[in-house]
């Protein structure tokens, strides 16, 4: 896989796999450059056909692309393997198959990995905040609640920081109504009556709470924000029109 991609630092077992990519090691140029994986968003069918072969290729197993919506469906890659294919309107993808990469697409919404520790299962999310209020990640969690109690472990991609995403008191009251602890992850913004919002620490609060203790990856610092690393993230709240990236989990 290229260097210049992520790899999660996380105790997955030994047959799980996971990445996520950046900017760098396609074909796509201009404001897509380089390695745009969305095909919704103006680039080149061409480009991004061939920076998905790419990542195929990479990974040695087959990424199965959703047609993300913000909401909460789930979908279960490997119910008939023979039948899957892109575009399934769904916010998160699990899958117990081996060479089936659950895969979310982003351009500054959170996302998310899973696995459990005995190598069984592997989920993806995709947490922008109407999704992570909403309860993805615990729609999400559920698809392991059959796994015969081995224990499940997430990790958090790339997404918008704290000190970049100004939300409106709406955004606020959504994390509030469910859970009054989503207050301390709302920060008054320079703006008057707006707020900055910590995504990954109240995704953080929405995974201990579905019983998901292990999180690894994102912890809200600056290295992991998408609007002020330009040359190694897409992001569409710093360009308007921007490509995606993706993070990526499956069995070998």
């Amino acid at each position: 896989m290229d260097a210049r991609w992520l790899v999660p630092e996380w105790p997955a077992p030994p047959n799980v796999r996971a990445v996520c990519t950046t900017r760098e090691g396609g074909v796509s140029t201009g404001r897509y450059r380089s390695f745009n994986l969305g095909d919704h968003v103006g680039d080149e069918p061409a480009h991004v056909a061939e920076n998905r072969n790419r990542l195929r290729t990479a990974v040695g197993a087959r990424p199965v692309f959703l047609q993300q919506v913000h909401g909460t469906g789930v979908v279960a890659l490997d119910a008939a393997q023979d039948m899957v294919r892109d575009g399934t309107a769904a916010d998160a993808c699990t899958a117990t198959a081996a060479g089936l990469a659950c895969t979310i697409m982003v351009a500054d919404c959170l996302p998310v990995l899973f696995t459990d520790e005995a190598g069984h299962r592997v989920a993806a999310a995709h947490a922008g905040w109407r999704g992570l209020a909403g309860g993805v990640l615990e729609q999400t969690a559920k698809a392991f609640e059959a796994e015969g109690g081995s224990r499940v472990i997430a990790w958090l991609g790339p997404c918008i920081g704290p000190k970049a995403f100004e939300v409106g008191p709406e955004v606020k009251a959504a994390f509030e109504a469910h859970s009054p602890e989503a207050a301390s992850c709302f920060r008054p913004a320079p703006a008057q009556g707006k707020w900055l919002a910590d995504l990954p620490a109240l995704a953080r609060q929405r995974l201990q709470a579905a019983g998901i203790g292990a999180v690894y990856g994102n912890d809200g610092s600056d290295p992991w924000c998408t609007v002020t690393d330009a040359s190694r993230f897409f992001s569409h709240r710093r360009d308007g029109v921007s490509g995606r990236f993706a993070a990526l989990v499956w069995k070998v």
